[in-house]
């Protein structure tokens, strides 16, 4: 794990098979909505191409819907560069260069931003994996194992589910997780980052993946590599025990918070 020198979690290792199991974990603790998704790089199209059941596109897409198609559908689907609608999707997962056009952000200027420095400004803040060592992509359910092991994982859950999956992430190995946001162009936030840094990585997902791919307007986005998820569901195992688990029951805004407060927080 790249960055800080505090491991968060417990760094493990995980065992072919084991995916099937987190997941169930997972749905069990947060009762979530979507399907977790894995994501994996390949540097050579062919080894992507040997992926069980792989789907390759029929038609021109964005990163969002590759991964809408697995999390929404269900499908494992395999890319490259000349799949994706553009330079922006491409970008972010290494598959195209981050060149002079890309960086101006000429695209954006007068759309998203009110000048050329302000999209100049955002294409210079995307995370992004760097160009010239993949070549293709692959995202799959995560509990089927077809990419075993993903590089990166990806969480959908609603804030109240997110805020207990970051719950179990800290319970152990404590450190302050920050994020940023770029606005448009969230895929930066969530998959570009966790896959450029190994961090685990919140984001807000933006327009385009919530007209493009399926994401729902009240879900948020966690990216992170797959060795986590054993400690988080440890964590929120453990929450859960001392009955701090999802659905959170509303305790009402008029009564005597005290009874509350003892049971959640200590005397």
């Amino acid at each position: 794990m790249s960055g800080s020198e505090t491991t968060i979690a417990s760094d493990r290792r995980i065992q072919p098979g084991d995916f099937a199991g987190m997941v169930d974990a997972l749905n069990r603790l947060l009762r979530l909505r979507t399907t977790p998704v894995a994501m994996k790089l390949f540097e050579r199209r062919a080894d992507m191409e040997a992926i069980s059941r792989i789907r390759r596109p029929k038609a021109v897409h964005t990163t969002d819907q590759i991964v809408g198609q697995a999390a929404r559908n269900g499908w494992t689907v395999g890319i490259t560069a000349e799949d994706l609608v553009g330079a922006q999707c491409g970008v972010v997962v290494g598959l195209h260069p981050r060149n002079e056009e890309w960086l101006s952000g000429k695209r954006m200027t007068g759309v998203w931003y009110a000048t050329a420095d302000d999209a100049a400004a955002h294409q210079a803040a995307m995370d992004h994996v760097p160009h010239g060592r993949y070549t293709a992509l692959a995202v799959s359910p995560l509990a089927s194992g077809r990419l075993d092991p993903p590089d990166i994982c990806l969480i959908y859950a609603t804030p109240a589910q997110m805020i207990l999956f970051i719950n179990g992430l800290q319970w152990s190995g404590y450190r302050k997780l920050e994020w940023g946001c770029v606005g448009e162009s969230a895929c930066a936030d969530s998959w570009g980052r966790a896959l450029a840094t190994g961090e685990p990585s919140l984001s807000i997902p933006c327009y385009a993946e919530r007209r493009y791919g399926g994401v729902m307007e009240d879900e948020l986005l966690m990216a992170l590599p797959p060795h986590f998820l054993p400690g988080v569901i440890e964590g929120m195992e453990c929450l859960a025990g001392n009955g701090l688990r999802y659905p959170i029951p509303p305790y009402g805004v008029n009564n005597d918070v005290r009874a509350g407060m003892g049971v959640s927080y200590g005397d």
